[in-house]
């Protein structure tokens, strides 16, 4: 089986358990994912089966949409609402103006620090590994660029947001970095992904949506059509004899034609 599926994660699976859930459902092992989600996190999650495995290699700087809630009066040791808190709550009155420009300086590119509980490497270990066991977690900043960044509204607390950023970029950090600026704490208290790259989440199919198409199948289908994945690389137009003869090796003449829906 080879192809390309957009899964909405669910709260509380990694992307790895998703990977390993569609392995079973589909009976397939080959199967990867383009990005990674933390386990709080919901929303558009590619993945790609069988030889479109190698188009992997494609989308490791791809960038992420979001939506999401920040809430200010506290931060947590993972950066978001799974983790514990790291100093008491405090009452936090932010109006909506404000909001907004304190955002604005989390514009543009800066260096932005990863958060201690992430799959970021110190000597080959995975931070969050080192975290978990209470070990300093000393990671070194990197250039992050977040391209759209809007504060939509306020409730009490709690901040809604969305985001466009370019590949590498947390979210958790952002809105830390937002906490320790206002000096109340803060930290990720809801995150859903609504684009990487090319795919949206009207492509997205629940876990729960896939095993019932694989279990009856219908005329949907549920895999991502080729036509639309990588618009932005040239495209070639084979008839079927020029198909056999690329399948066999053999040297083809073809003309390029731009992608089409």
């Amino acid at each position: 089986m080879n192809g390309l599926l957009i899964i909405d994660k669910p709260v509380g699976l990694t992307s790895h358990d998703v990977v390993n859930r569609v392995r079973r459902i589909l009976k397939e092992p080959s199967v990867g994912h383009l990005g990674t989600l933390d386990p709080l996190a919901t929303g558009v999650l590619p993945l790609v089966i069988g030889n479109f495995t190698r188009l992997a290699q494609f989308y490791t700087a791809s960038e992420k949409s979001y939506e999401g809630v920040i809430r200010f009066g506290f931060a947590t040791d993972t950066y978001d609402a799974e983790g514990e808190p790291a100093q008491p709550a405090q009452a936090v009155n932010l109006p909506l103006d404000a909001a907004r420009e304190l955002a604005s300086h989390f514009r543009g590119k800066f260096e932005q620090i990863p958060p201690p509980f992430s799959a970021k490497k110190i000597q080959g270990v995975p931070a969050y590994k080192l975290a978990r066991k209470h070990k300093d977690v000393s990671l070194a900043p990197v250039q992050v660029e977040v391209k759209e960044f809007e504060i939509l509204s306020i409730h009490g607390d709690f901040a809604s947001f969305r985001a466009r950023v370019a590949s590498g970029t947390y979210m958790r950090s952002v809105a830390h970095d937002m906490g320790q600026r206002l000096g109340c704490g803060a930290h990720l208290h809801s995150l859903r992904r609504t684009a990487v790259a090319e795919f949206v989440a009207a492509d997205a199919h629940t876990l729960e949506e896939l095993n019932t198409h694989v279990q009856n199948p219908s005329e949907e289908d549920l895999f991502v059509h080729p036509r639309k994945i990588l618009p932005q690389f040239p495209s070639v137009t084979a008839t079927d004899e020029m198909a056999a003869r690329i399948r066999s090796g053999r040297t083809v003449i073809c003309r390029n034609f731009p992608k089409q829906n």
